[in-house]
């Protein structure tokens, strides 16, 4: 009995172990597609904030949509090569195969969700912003609902005093996946228009309702971005 238990345990590590290896290879030749398939598209950048081009003097939370973020990060890199950012990410098994893909667009991860940030995670993005980084927030991730605001990027703001600053992307053509967000992939030389709103402070509060007010006036600025719902 004791033999065939460690057996069986040793034959699951070794196809975890094998499933693990898949799983980096795949995402290594996914983030290679996306960085060909990228290449295809055309881009148009309504910058609102007019934070394009400039030196950084100020850092910011941005905010986008979950069914937004599959070339946002190439977008970064090709529009703000010079801010250095830090995804949030899901402590799920999810998402450690998105951080493992985003370590590879160079970025750093902190792992925490969107609508319960812990007091680690808050701690660990306020200290990013402080070092002069940017930090990156789907507030709907990573399982929705679709478009609603989750508190955690209030409290971060509230917390650090950063800015949020909303993003979108709209797609000429796309497809939508069968998913809660009906997750977004734009077709081959589409079109990309890159949306910067301007910069959204968060106010202090001190009662839910205030707090609330605050949640619901975020969420409408990022709405007020969004075409293709």
């Amino acid at each position: 009995m004791g033999r065939g238990t460690r057996t069986g345990e040793k034959v699951a590590q070794e196809k975890l172990k094998i499933e693990g290896r898949v799983a980096r290879w795949l995402i290594a030749f996914g983030v290679r597609l996306l960085r060909i398939w990228e290449r295809t598209l055309r881009y148009e950048v309504d910058d609102r904030a007019g934070v394009l081009g400039r030196p950084v003097t100020e850092n910011y939370i941005g905010a986008l949509w979950h069914n937004r973020l599959l070339i946002f990060p190439l977008v970064l890199r090709r529009f703000f090569p010079d801010r250095r950012g830090v995804a949030l990410i899901s402590a799920s098994r999810d998402g450690d195969l998105l951080a493992d893909a985003i370590h590879r667009f160079g970025y750093e991860v902190v792992r925490g969700s969107s609508s319960r940030l812990g007091a680690s995670a808050i701690l660990q993005l306020t200290e990013m912003l402080a070092s002069r980084r940017d930090v990156v927030i789907t507030p709907d991730g990573p399982r929705g609902p679709v478009y609603e605001l989750g508190p955690g990027i209030v409290f971060l703001a509230q917390k650090s005093g950063a800015p949020v600053l909303p993003m979108n992307l709209e797609y000429s053509r796309c497809w939508r996946l069968g998913s809660w967000d009906r997750f977004i992939i734009p077709q081959p030389f589409a079109k990309v228009r890159v949306l910067i709103s301007p910069p959204h402070y968060v106010k202090p509060t001190s009662t839910p309702d205030e707090f609330e007010a605050e949640r619901l006036a975020l969420q409408d600025g990022m709405m007020a971005l969004v075409e293709i719902r």
